[in-house]
């Protein structure tokens, strides 16, 4: 059968490859590309961005724009690199960005890429033909950052709609979407270096065995997420960082998670040096605050919650007291396939919150139901939640973070504190060490006096790469795989 399956790969021309994902994207909607389902199979592959935020460095470099400067505290003027067209054959202009941050910053989509600007109003303008400039409501230090997480699209896409067909500058384009697959095949007219890579196929299975199986015989070349048990073959099979951290988003509004001391006791009630290890892996690192260490505004001196069960019991038997309803049912909120061991840890945390007295229950929900419960408005009548959140910071600054988690109207936040919102503000607008210190009080007030959520861990990805190709991840893998750089072996 590997014989058959290796022949088949072979007939399909050695410039085409496969990928299977864990599961299928919600839509191919660019501007919820930061979205990993999406990410995956879109970013930098059909669409692209003005700058690019080198993974490693977070230093910020030149892409559809080929240079930048401040006018002014709120102005930002982009040159934009010429000779470059849109898959549909228009052409790439400054209108044509304006209108895709215009399209961005819609109130009528819910776009998650906005979610990283916080309650930033931007207001484009083209210049000339090739000059656009950014005006902002307030001071944005890291405009040219922030802008190498807006995708770049036609300007004949749908303005007020989502779409599953998006077109954009990239050296890809679609040619089909179904049930059962997306394929992208190159352009011809692509303005930069043409790819290796000819045609990409994307397919999905929910089990991290049989993706991993699937890359073993030779049926697909990669897939981006296995479990660690299945990461067995130390030729194929790749660990890294991913710059993921999870939670599970508490409903903090909503009885009996509006009482803090419940919030401490989900906390506690964890094992989660046992859950670790089992689950995730011997390298998998504790998380206190939803960004890794070394992004600015990571504070050092908050320390992960312990396992403490006996108090965790305590805290719930006192607010129990007060008439506190924490027998009230508590949902978990999960996703189907959303990363290895993801549905594991879910059981593990509702026994562990059910043995100090809670009642929990689990649904997990494809992609596109999970999503109702990511953005605002959530659900009318949804109960108390707990929302199983993975969130990827790989841009080495917390403001694409706290804004969106944590303030009255971020677009994920379930808390409101006008406090904490004048500390996010201000760190939104400063610069060096003030705002590193602004994001770090910011942290330490979402930890340590609201308690907003359950930190999880700084999660560790395991990929699995097939034979044919050259080709490592790095810390954007888990959302971004480009095809250019997927070279193939001599």
């Amino acid at each position: 059968m590997v014989l058959a399956l290796a022949a088949s790969l072979s007939a399909a021309g050695a410039e085409e490859i496969t990928i299977v994902l864990p599961e299928q994207p919600a839509n191919l909607e660019p501007c919820r590309s930061i979205r990993a389902d999406i990410g995956r199979v879109i970013n930098m592959n059909i669409t692209e961005t003005l700058t690019i935020i080198e993974p490693e460095t977070a230093q910020v470099t030149p892409h559809l724009a080929e240079s930048w400067e401040q006018v002014d505290d709120k102005t930002w003027r982009f040159k934009l690199r010429e000779g470059v067209s849109f898959q549909d054959g228009a052409p790439f202009n400054a209108e044509a960005v304006v209108k895709s941050i215009n399209r961005l910053m819609n109130p009528k989509l819910t776009c998650d890429s906005r979610s990283k600007f916080g309650d930033v109003t931007l207001t484009p303008k083209a210049v000339d033909e090739g000059t656009v400039e950014i005006v902002s409501d307030i001071p944005i230090p890291i405009m040219p950052t922030l802008m190498g997480t807006v995708q770049i699209v036609s300007p004949n896409m749908p303005f007020d709609q989502e779409v599953n067909k998006p077109v954009g500058t990239g050296p890809y384009e679609l040619e089909a979407a179904d049930n059962e697959h997306i394929v992208l095949v190159r352009r011809d007219d692509y303005w930069g270096e043409a790819p290796e890579v000819t045609k990409a196929t994307y397919r999905w299975r929910s089990e991290s065995a049989i993706r991993a199986a699937m890359v073993e015989s030779g049926e697909t070349d990669l897939t981006p997420a296995i479990a660690v048990q299945d990461a067995t073959n130390p030729e194929t099979d790749f660990a890294y960082l991913n710059s993921e951290t999870t939670r599970m988003r508490i409903d903090a509004q909503i009885a009996p998670l509006d009482d803090i001391r419940v919030r401490e006791a989900l906390n506690l009630a964890i094992d989660w040096d046992g859950m670790g290890e089992a689950l995730f892996g011997t390298d998998v690192l504790r998380a206190s605050q939803m960004v890794v260490p070394g992004v600015l505004g990571h504070n050092p001196d908050i320390k992960p919650w312990p396992y403490d069960p006996e108090r965790a019991k305590a805290l719930i038997e006192e607010a129990r007291a007060d008439g506190v309803p924490v027998d009230t049912e508590i949902t978990i909120i999960g996703r189907n396939g959303f990363f290895p061991n993801a549905s594991e840890s879910l059981e593990a945390m509702q026994a562990l919150w059910q043995e100090i007295g809670l009642n929990v229950t689990i649904r997990e929900m494809e992609a596109a139901d999970w999503v109702r419960y990511l953005d605002k408005p959530f659900p009318e009548g949804r109960g108390p939640t707990l929302f199983q959140q993975q969130h990827d910071n790989n841009t080495g600054d917390a403001g694409f973070t706290v804004p969106v988690m944590y303030t009255s109207e971020g677009q994920y936040s379930t808390i409101a504190d006008k406090d904490l919102d004048q500390v996010i503000t201000k760190a939104m607008s400063s610069t060096g060490e003030e705002r590193e210190k602004l994001f770090q009080e910011a942290f330490r007030v979402v930890h340590d006096e609201i308690i907003a959520d359950v930190p999880m861990y700084h999660m560790i990805g395991y990929v699995r790469v097939g034979p044919r190709l050259d080709w490592t991840p790095d810390l954007k893998t888990n959302s971004e795989i480009r095809l250019a750089e997927i070279k193939f072996k001599q």
